[in-house]
């Protein structure tokens, strides 16, 4: 189905919501079946979930980061190909010049990188007696936004706690993106309080489609995820959601809707520039 800009109108976005072990070869072998298994669904769009070739802790960033490109991003990049896909890589520790970071990557369908996406703000927190984590510890904050667009629509990055900062999402919404795409491990403190919530703000506001991909949840692992894959639409309702288990969750996105959407309630028009404003400083 095509828009009249000759964009195209919708489209299959399958998020792919893995079971991470501690072996990062039959993570990526499951990933990449699972891949397959989204494409050969229809799904154009795939998108895979924070750290999923590793556990996910700063006691293994070190132990299983790579460079990019290497090993992972080899496979990503392979499979992408042989599905004729987008595929955003969910995330992976990342070294470079002796420093780590969280970083996403994605593939277009013939294999190329079209984006690398270090996640810009790291998860430094305390919620006495709940949660204390502390990614600074290992990683490294990237310093940059990334999109990258597709025949459908121009698509924004974040990774997990990225989705926390509303002014991150709002440069996106102003930069064209139609969809953002957050890779995020939330964890049972604050997966059941905050994961859908923001999700869902961050698509009201910005009149866009939000899709946030975790790892299934491992009760055994020493970060257990919140699991619960989700996709909001621009009218802030849920219109795909997984359990805690492994899954693939499939949703057509439609950008004729979020016309309609922008069209009945133009806030994106109807903002007082002359009284405030969001700006992207690089």
């Amino acid at each position: 189905m095509r828009a009249a800009s000759g964009a195209m109108a919708s489209f299959r976005l399958a998020l792919i919501q893995l079971h991470v072990s501690a072996v990062k070869s039959d993570n990526l072998q499951r990933a990449c079946g699972l891949v397959r298994e989204a494409s050969a669904k229809g799904a154009k769009v795939v998108a895979l979930p924070e750290c999923f070739n590793s556990p996910y802790g700063t006691q293994y960033f070190k132990e299983y980061a790579e460079k990019i490109p290497g090993e992972s991003t080899q496979k990503l990049s392979e499979v992408a190909k042989e599905c004729n896909i987008y595929l955003i890589g969910g995330s992976i520790p990342e070294e470079d010049g002796g420093k780590l970071y969280n970083t996403c990557t994605v593939f277009g369908p013939d294999g190329a990188m079209l984006a690398k996406h270090r996640k810009v703000h790291l998860f430094d927190i305390n919620v006495p007696g709940k949660i204390q984590f502390k990614e600074s510890e290992t990683l490294s904050p990237g310093n940059s936004f990334s999109m990258f667009d597709t025949p459908y629509c121009k698509v924004g990055l974040g990774i997990c706690y990225d989705m926390r900062f509303a002014e991150m999402a709002q440069i996106y919404g102003q930069k064209g993106c139609q969809l953002l795409i957050y890779p995020g491990a939330f964890n049972l403190t604050t997966g059941p309080a905050h994961w859908e919530l923001l999700q869902r703000g961050r698509a009201v506001d910005n009149q866009v489609y939000v899709a946030t991909i975790s790892p299934a949840r491992d009760e055994k692992a020493s970060y257990v995820a919140w699991g619960h894959s989700t996709v909001v639409n621009p009218w802030g309702e849920v219109i795909a959601k997984a359990g805690a288990e492994e899954t693939v969750v499939y949703t057509d996105i439609d950008l004729k809707k979020l016309a309609e959407i922008r069209q009945q309630i133009p806030i994106l028009s109807q903002k007082r520039w002359d009284l405030y404003g969001v700006e992207m400083k690089k």
